[in-house]
This record gives structure tokens, sequence and C-alpha cells, in this order.
């Protein structure tokens, strides 16, 4: 089992600044390779310091402010423009950068890419949904307006 301490949210796992093990291989070959762990150290709880302090300075403090901005997202569309062929397919996916920027230009707040989830891939226009964990114990589910770009 390898110690490590996570540098990126990773599903599953932990966030970022989070002391986890895993094992030898998942670390070895995906976790460091990727950028989302570095190897444990004595001198390393500073590093986790600064990385927590990151990640705090980026989050949501109060439930209050995270339930306000749930209902906000989940009660409007967000409209996405994205480039497709003449049946409705997308040149691509909708990715996560993509839906951050969407609800960024739509005035609703600028959100961390990271926390976003789309559960199905999009490739087609029409409307689907993405979840957001806006705090570890707030989700927002909002709708997508997926149209072609003209």
């Amino acid at each position: 089992m390898s110690k490590l301490i996570l540098t990126n949210e990773v599903a599953g796992l932990g966030s970022a600044g989070d002391v986890i093990e895993v094992k030898n291989g998942y670390a070895r070959n995906y976790l460091i390779p990727q950028g989302y762990a570095v190897a444990w150290t004595r001198g390393g709880e500073k590093q986790v310091a600064s990385i927590r302090a990151a990640r705090e300075a980026r989050a949501i403090h109060d439930h209050d402010e995270a339930l306000a901005l749930k209902n906000t997202l989940e009660t409007n569309k967000v409209k996405l423009a994205v480039k497709a062929g003449a049946e409705g397919r997308l040149f691509g996916s909708v990715k996560t950068d993509h839906v951050a920027a969407a609800v960024k230009a739509a005035g609703f707040g600028d959100l961390d890419k990271r926390k976003i989830h789309i559960t199905t891939p999009i490739k087609l226009v029409g409307e689907h949904e993405a979840t957001i964990r806006l705090r570890d114990d707030v989700t927002a589910v909002i709708t997508l307006q997926v149209v072609a770009a003209k």
C-alpha cells in the first residue's frame, strides 16, 4: 500500500489535501503520472496545509449560501451553444469545463469544473442533466439546454 497526498479531487478517493492509502499499482500507474497525487513524506505536512488552505479559499463557506445557489441553479436552465452537425449530433461532447463556463456566462457564479459531474456523455442537442457538488453536504442537479452554435 502506498501513502499519497491528493493534489486534485478524485471521485471515490477524496479532495485535494487528503492523505490516502491506495494499492501500489494504482498510485504508480495512474494517480502520480496524471498529477492527481504525490508521494507522502514527513515534510509533506506543509504541502497538505497549503493545499487545504487553497481549497478553503475556493469553497462556499456558508451552508445557507450553498442552498441559495442550489435553488438558483435548479430553477433555471443553463444554455450551452456548441458546434453540431445537421442531425443535432455534436462535434465531440460537452465537458465539465464547458458547463462551468456556461454557468459563469449565465451569471450564476464561478464553479470549479472538478465539482461538476456529467452522468452520461452529452453528444446530442437537447436537454441534459449534470450534478454539481457545491459542498460536501449540498449537491445541485442542473438542466443544461444544449443548442447548436450558429
